[in-house]
């Protein structure tokens, strides 16, 4: 073969490993990458109350809905009753990125904002109709985003319902409860209510509450019939008073940086998921209000008591100056908001 040959034969042969090499690399890079868009965006719901409440059903219909709309594109993993974090550091694992969603009761909220003190604030709603026209009305919708500046971003309201107060001897006046320790979520406001009446608050997460009652550790303590009943409250308080003193409700948030770091149209798509799962875990609150009560009733292991409108207005009496203890913080115009609610 002639030098010239052998030099043609040589560039062909190198050219066609080059060929070969890229097309090696690139199939490669095809393949990792396909591999990549495969695997989903995980996200992580975590909340520290049972499944089948409220807030359980909400989540679980979430994650429901945003695989069934992002198919293979996001995977929620929603993680009940505290298995990762406590009431009293799961928004601190938020903002970490531990998690992406979390929704704690609003009284949780306040070492971020004392704006929505105003859902702790005693006896300031008369039933869940005047709680939801408050969220939806101007001024409710604007307290979701009272914690940017924070990193946090409020997404919606999720109810569980009115407080009841739960105790070891009957709550029948304000004066039944001097003396008597009641568990308390970290809240300034709600320790200021008990202390209205002269008992002392005991600032404990929620998954201790029970053996708290059951030890006689503490007296008492204030929830909802969803929670009492789900955490068989009932079973170690032998007297509940329907006092209808509070509401309990949820805030659902994430952390700004990874809402912000999600595409524009996989962020619609996620908060319509969510507008609808909360929509669900609110009728589901609705239904088991009467639902939960009658069952409780019907077990017999705790007394309901029914207050006349005289003892309950003593309870009103005596837990309302706490308004204007807190009105400097919250706002002025914003209660008056809260209260005008409470009309048709």
């Amino acid at each position: 073969m002639t030098s010239k040959l052998k030099s043609t034969h040589f560039c062909t042969l190198t050219r066609s490993l080059k060929m070969l090499l890229k097309t090696t690399v690139l199939a490669g890079l095809l393949t990792g990458s396909t591999h990549a868009l495969a695997e989903p965006v995980q996200i992580k719901f975590s909340h520290v109350v049972a499944e089948n409440t409220p807030k359980g059903q909400m989540a679980l219909k979430f994650k429901e809905l945003v695989e069934q709309r992002l198919p293979g594109e996001y995977q929620v993993n929603v993680f009940p009753n505290s298995q990762l974090f406590g009431d009293n550091n799961e928004v601190a694992a938020l903002l970490l990125n531990d998690v992406q969603f979390v929704a704690p009761s609003l009284s949780k909220f306040e070492r971020y904002t004392k704006k929505l003190q105003i859902f702790d604030l005693p006896f300031l709603f008369e039933n869940m109709e005047s709680v939801d026209r408050f969220q939806q009305s101007e001024s409710g919708q604007k307290l979701l985003g009272s914690m940017k500046r924070k990193g946090i971003v409020g997404l919606g309201y999720l109810h569980n319902g009115m407080k009841q107060l739960s105790a070891s001897s009957p709550l029948i006046l304000p004066t039944d409860a001097n003396g008597k320790k009641f568990r308390i979520m970290a809240s300034d406001v709600l320790a200021a209510q008990f202390q209205a009446v002269d008992a002392i608050p005991v600032k404990k997460p929620f998954s201790e509450v029970f053996t708290l009652l059951q030890t006689k550790a503490i007296d008492g303590q204030e929830n909802t019939w969803s929670n009492i009943y789900s955490k068989k409250f009932f079973e170690v308080q032998s007297h509940i008073t329907e006092s209808n003193h509070g509401v309990l409700d949820y805030m659902v948030v994430t952390s700004g940086t990874f809402w912000n770091s999600l595409p524009a149209d996989k962020r619609v798509v996620i908060k319509a998921s969510l507008d609808e799962a909360v929509a669900y875990g609110n009728q589901i609150a609705a239904a088991k209000v009467n639902k939960d009560k009658a069952t409780i009733v019907a077990s017999k292991r705790s007394d309901v008591i029914q207050l006349t409108t005289e003892q309950r207005q003593k309870w009103v009496t005596s837990m309302k100056p706490v308004w204007s203890q807190f009105e400097a913080k919250i706002g002025k115009e914003l209660i008056d908001a809260a209260v005008a609610s409470n009309k048709l």
